[in-house]
Order: structure tokens, then sequence, then C-alpha cells
């Protein structure tokens, strides 16, 4: 509730039929409890119907599919996390986008040291 949240290197696993939320860091409300602190980046288990279930893990079953967190918010007392199915970058694309952001450095620069 209080933003607190970083779903960037957060990612979901099947075990044993269960959806499990990892790599996530939510930090618990200061004012919940004076006494105990959980771990921030704890596993949280997804709750979701069967069938929900049965279609996400045929689809993460294919070669290079893995389930992302996208989005997390709050609605009748309880957490809601959106999550998608991503595919990952093939090599080429990985190479491409290094080359990218090297030539942007490379620009940026140049475009430094002619200002000075």
């Amino acid at each position: 509730r209080e933003g607190k949240v970083q779903l960037t290197d957060g990612y979901v696993v099947v075990r044993s039929g269960e959806l499990f939320l990892i790599g996530c860091q939510i930090n618990p409300l200061n004012t919940a409890s004076t006494h105990v602190s959980p771990d921030s980046v704890r596993t949280k288990k997804l709750l979701l119907h069967k069938e929900q279930i049965r279609r996400l893990v045929g689809k993460v079953e294919q070669k290079g599919y893995t389930l992302v967190p996208l989005n997390l918010h709050w609605k009748s007392g309880k957490v809601k996390c959106e999550i998608a199915l991503g595919k990952g970058k093939a090599e080429h694309d990985k190479r491409d986008t290094i080359k990218d952001r090297e030539g942007k450095r490379e620009v940026e620069r140049v475009m430094k040291s002619r200002h000075r």
C-alpha cells in the first residue's frame, strides 16, 4: 500500500500444480507489526482457479516461455497480481540490443565532448 514493491526481477514458477511468485521485493507496512519483520523477498503463493493454472502450465512448458508479474494492486482488501506470458530474446536479438546501446553511448560521448 505504500508503493514499496519491486517487480523487475520477479518471475512465476510452477511447483506441484501451484504457482509461486519468486524474486519480487514486497516490503511490509511499517505500521503492520512492531515485533515481527517478515522477509521482503520471500516466495509468495499465487491463488488461481485450477483451469487457469492448467492453461498457464501448458503455455509455460513450451520452450522459451515464462510467466512474469506486470502489476500489483489492492482490491477488496486483497493483493492482486497481474501476470503475463513472456518469451525470452533470441541470441541474435540480444546482440542487436547491445549493439544499439553501445551506439547510443558513443553518440552521447561525442555530443558531450563537443559541448565542452
